[in-house]
């Protein structure tokens, strides 16, 4: 069994993996994940684990606690903790190793909450699985552990279940659960992906207090590097399955030596950042800078003037209020806010997938509001209005090839039948989007992400709209891909003249591709300027908090240029 004592375990490692290697079973042979990986942990430290997707960064978690699945095994080095070899940990010891030793934080909170229990009962199920206490004491604790989260109105939390939660709310959830048995390990996965930039900060804060507190070592995995710079002491660097670099933030990311480093710190939206900058030298688009554009001549008809809509709903709750704006052709807009401010449901309102309850909507002069939702297919207008989907995995058909998916909107809204014409409409899609012609016949589980978003990228643009609505079209992206997909859109909307509005939380993306930001918040707007100069002096407390709260590389003076 584990456990050991005396003084000398204070100051060893706590964690020390050793040429760590893991190997996956797959249909076309075995794939080596994480190849040789030498690390060490101290109690109390907080490391960062960066990269990209596919870089071994969650496989290597995983493979720390032991909750690989079936067709991945580790095939060579040791993992140690505490001292003790648990490469090969039997059922016994993994039993006492899950929460009480080590406990993880998943990626995604929804999926990881079981949807059929309350919310009291998983947290005290938890606690249950490693002590004895009665059900009504690990109640207790459960409630006792929501206060420690700092979730609001505990007691009614209690009895809520996953869906009736926030996404922010299922994290600290989450968190109470990972730190119920008081482990000495906690690997947080992503433990932020989706969140607004102020309810990551909340949660982030929270995480290193509660692990400051408890003198709990933390593995913080991110793609985030401003994340990992504004939290972590020791950042490491993962590429394809290997380690390539590791220092303090600081130095890792103001003098980065691995040229994967210096193409993940360059590709990094900062405050400063220009869209071209993003991208490596070989990638780039010889295009000058949003800001530099002239704006759209005030004489410009307007194409889209949205006139006081509000959207209530069922239960009576007001998802948005007097919300009024206009856009001219090839403007960009931006529009931000916390979860729950009204983001999505007012693009979704001007894109009409639903329907506002006061107001009015004009496209082209053309009075569009007032058409029902689940009419607005059959309107000459909705090849103009076209939206590119937050995640592609839910909004690309997994039945459809991404070939197909192009082709959908030209058969249902310009009854282009197939033949050479369709083929040779979706191959111009997909050569505009930079999707290479033999992925066409893939499905979306056999692309990578950033295929999937240039395939609801080619699959928007494929009708010729004058808007396009845009939510989160980066969000579920590493920060190289990302900024190749910017690049992209920005190239799109000058050769096209489209008219974007565009929905984030990142705000260092939307001031690079928006000429004007608007400010939401509970349904109602707060403030809205030119981008640059909104980011740069706030004018309100609340769009101060959003801005402040963005995860940065810091810049002292001792390390930037004379």
């Amino acid at each position: 069994m584990l456990g050991a004592s005396g003084d000398a375990h204070m100051t060893a490692p706590l964690l020390e993996l050793e040429n760590l290697k893991v190997t996956f079973s797959t249909r076309r042979g075995f794939v080596e994940a994480v190849r040789g990986v030498s690390l060490s942990l101290k109690p109390g430290e907080m490391l960062g684990l960066v990269g990209e997707s596919g870089s071994g960064k969650s496989v290597t978690g995983f493979a720390i606690t032991h909750l690989l699945d079936k067709a991945g095994r580790i095939t060579d080095g040791r993992i140690r903790f505490k001292g003790q070899d648990i490469t090969r940990a039997g059922s016994a010891d993994l039993r006492s190793l899950h929460g009480a030793a080590m406990a993880m934080i998943f990626q995604n909170p929804r999926a990881a909450l079981n949807p059929i229990r309350t919310i009291g009962q998983q947290i005290a199920d938890a606690i249950l699985a490693h002590r004895r206490l009665s059900r009504r004491e690990a109640q207790a604790e459960a409630l006792q552990l929501l206060r420690a989260v700092q979730i609001r109105d505990p007691e009614r939390r209690m009895s809520a279940y996953p869906h009736e939660l926030s996404g922010g709310m299922c994290q600290r959830v989450m968190i109470a659960i990972a730190i119920s048995c008081s482990p000495q390990l906690l690997i947080a996965d992503e433990p932020t992906t989706g969140l607004d930039v102020t309810t990551q900060k909340v949660v982030m804060d929270l995480l290193a207090h509660i692990a400051a507190e408890r003198g709990m070592a933390t593995i913080l995995i991110t793609h985030d590097l401003g994340l990992a710079a504004r939290y972590c002491a020791r950042v490491v660097v993962m590429e394809q399955g290997r380690l390539v670099e590791e220092a303090a933030p600081l130095t890792l990311f103001h003098r980065p030596q691995h040229p994967y480093t210096k193409r993940l710190v360059a590709a990094s939206p900062t405050a400063s950042s220009r869209i071209e900058d993003l991208v490596p030298d070989g990638e780039r688009i010889p295009l000058v800078d949003v800001a530099e554009l002239p704006p759209p001549p005030h004489g410009t008809p307007l194409l889209l003037d949205v006139k006081a809509i509000g959207k209530r709903f069922d239960d009576g709750t007001v998802g948005v209020a007097d919300f009024s704006m206009t856009m001219r052709g090839g403007e960009s807009v931006g529009l931000v806010g916390e979860s729950g401010s009204g983001k999505s449901t007012t693009s979704r309102m001007i894109c009409r997938l639903i329907d506002p309850s006061d107001g009015e909507i004009l496209f082209d002069g053309q009075s569009i509001g007032q058409i029902p939702a689940r009419d607005f297919h059959r309107s000459a207008l909705r090849k103009d209005i076209q939206i590119v989907f937050q995640d592609p995995n839910d909004s690309l058909n997994p039945r459809y090839t991404a070939f197909d998916c192009i082709a959908h909107p030209l058969l249902r809204l310009l009854n282009m039948r197939g033949g050479d014409r369709l083929r040779q409409r979706v191959e111009e899609c997909a050569d505009r989007v930079g999707l290479p012609r033999e992925l066409l016949p893939r499905f979306p589980h056999q692309l990578s992400g950033g295929q999937k978003a240039r395939v609801g990228i080619a699959r928007a643009i494929a009708c010729k709209p004058r808007l396009l609505v845009l939510d989160e079209p980066t969000a579920a992206l590493d920060v190289s891909v990302q900024a190749v997909v910017l690049q992209l859109l920005n190239r799109l909307r000058r050769e096209d003249n489209l008219a974007f509005l565009f929905v984030s939380h990142d705000l260092n993306v939307v001031r690079m591709m928006c000429d004007r930001t608007i400010v939401l918040r509970t349904g109602v707007i707060v403030e809205q300027g030119e981008s640059r100069a909104l980011f740069a002096n706030p004018q309100t407390d609340y769009t101060r908090e959003l801005v402040d709260a963005v995860p940065h590389i810091a810049a002292p003076a001792e390390l930037l240029p004379a």
